[in-house]
């Protein structure tokens, strides 16, 4: 005899904890949460989030009621703040996306992104702090803040991941941890009710009236890595959990849901190249190395292969990482000089770098192939960049750029002239696969029938058609909660279905 719920949510990182917690606000009495990681694993990727949130805002002082009291704490705290409409959002989307994103599914998420995070600090009982050592630049003794990108949840991801799972305690939200989902149940007419679950004690199967999946891509998944993006992503360090092995995409192809979105791509950050292939858990996201935009960066040929100025790096570290991981070695060094050494982020301060007098004995340090190259290559971008900091602004992108190389750096393109220098090593680290699952307005899975399967919902990173080629920083998290939200809320409507007298899987 099977267990009953109303509704069974597949992982437990923010998407799937969203879930959980509107599911129960909107009606749903018994609902479970199936971790597949140990209680000391739990979480999902959320944990090695910096847990910052993109969202829409007309007027900076809409942030106020995230952050109660922020003006006692930060004099001037508004003044480095600039609005970010809905349409600077979309508009950011499109960009980054070369307009691919889903029109429908970006525009819900703008509309909603405001609310959801509210709602994640009413309702989630979650803590917000500005997210200054990730977003923000000291000029002219004001904090300049990047658009969109001024609150983080307090203590990063841990912090909200943490609440999350208080939050479900407290609502009394029950989670089974060790438990890997490996099938969703369907009864005759095609109605997803419940999931065959394995635990310490056995497999069992557990019936619901909605299933609402957000157990994450395909990352950790070496074999799904290499089939769908490819053998230099294969081999890629993971920036996240070895739990996201692509189970809630394997369970719903096999009962017909459509895949979509990109998923030969991924969102790939730079990390530094001395971590293991997976980023230590207690280091969360401090293995990130997103300063690069002040840097030249040579691969082990000791050749530039991407404009590091192009745009700030909250827009490109996300196909950056995935550059990196396409160069020989799948390894990057990010060379700087003593002008720019104070505005790297505090994260590099989680390595020690290479430090020489001159660029000579910097490259000669260097674990890389043709170490002559890389001294012509540093030279000549010497010679074709700026020669004085006069305009240079690390709060925006500057115009700064060389003149003259076949690759220019379009933006920050100072010389590095002005020793000591320093090297930092970097290699692609994969957070998270864009290949998902198409899903309507509702959360609802779309068949490759065009209709939606009934009973089964989808949020967090099993969502296709969002990103395409690169990510803005901080939509994850509020994509995660938007769509967790909807997928909850709906998922607790089906509490009217009648549960299915036989439970068979396809």
């Amino acid at each position: 005899m099977h267990e009953e719920f109303d509704v069974i949510v597949v992982g437990a990182g923010n998407a799937a904890l969203a879930a959980a917690v509107s599911a129960k606000e909107n009606g749903a009495d018994r609902v479970v949460v199936l971790e597949k990681a140990p209680r000391e694993m739990r979480g999902g990727n959320t944990h090695w989030s910096g847990g910052v949130l993109r969202f829409a805002y007309d007027e900076p002082r809409e942030i106020g009621a995230l952050l109660p009291g922020i003006e006692d704490e930060f004099e001037n705290f508004y003044d480095g703040i600039s609005p970010y409409t809905q349409e600077d959002f979309h508009g950011d989307l499109m960009r980054v996306t070369n307009g691919r994103t889903d029109p429908i599914l970006s525009r819900l998420l703008v509309s909603n992104s405001q609310a959801t995070v509210r709602w994640m600090k009413d309702t989630g009982a979650i803590k917000m702090e500005p997210a200054i050592s990730l977003s923000a630049v000291k000029k002219d003794n004001v904090m300049v803040w990047a658009r969109g990108l001024v609150v983080r949840a307090a203590h990063e991801g841990v912090g909200l991941s943490r609440s999350w799972f208080s939050t479900c305690e407290r609502m009394g939200i029950e989670v089974r941890y060790g438990n890997a989902v490996s099938e969703l149940l369907v009864d005759d007419n095609g109605r997803v009710v419940g999931v065959k679950t394995k635990d310490e004690e056995g497999v069992r199967s557990l019936g619901a009236k909605a299933v609402v999946l957000g157990c994450g891509g395909f990352e950790a998944n070496v074999q799904m890595r290499t089939q769908h993006i490819g053998p230099l992503v294969g081999a890629a360090k993971v920036r996240g959990t070895p739990h996201n092995q692509g189970d809630g995409l394997r369970m719903a192809l096999a009962i017909g849901a459509m895949p979509w979105g990109q998923w030969s791509g991924c969102h790939a950050t730079p990390i530094s190249a001395d971590w293991g292939d997976f980023a230590p858990r207690e280091m969360t996201d401090r293995s990130n190395r997103l300063s690069y935009v002040y840097s030249v960066m040579i691969n082990r040929k000791g050749k530039r292969f991407v404009d590091e100025g192009e745009d700030g790096a909250l827009f490109t570290y996300a196909k950056f990482g995935r550059a990196i991981l396409a160069e020989p070695g799948a390894k990057a060094y990010q060379l700087f000089d003593s002008k720019v050494i104070h505005l790297l982020e505090p994260r590099y301060s989680t390595s020690d770098p290479i430090k020489a007098n001159s660029l000579e004995d910097l490259i000669a340090q260097l674990d890389i192939d043709d170490k002559v190259q890389a001294l012509k290559t540093v030279q000549h971008y010497n010679h074709h960049a700026r020669a004085s900091d006069e305009g240079f602004d690390p709060t925006k992108k500057d115009g700064l750029s060389t003149n003259g190389l076949d690759l220019e750096k379009t933006n920050w393109a100072l010389r590095l002239d002005k020793p000591p220098y320093y090297a930092y090593s970097a290699t692609g680290g994969i957070t998270f696969t864009f290949g998902g699952l198409k899903i309507n307005e509702n959360a609802e899975v779309i068949g490759t029938d065009w209709r939606p399967i009934k009973g089964l919902y989808c949020c967090g990173e099993l969502v296709g058609g969002l990103f395409y080629d690169n990510y803005p920083a901080g939509t994850g998290l509020v994509s995660g909660a938007t769509f967790g939200r909807i997928a909850g809320r709906n998922a607790a409507s089906q509490q009217s279905v009648a549960p299915a007298k036989a439970v068979a899987s396809r």
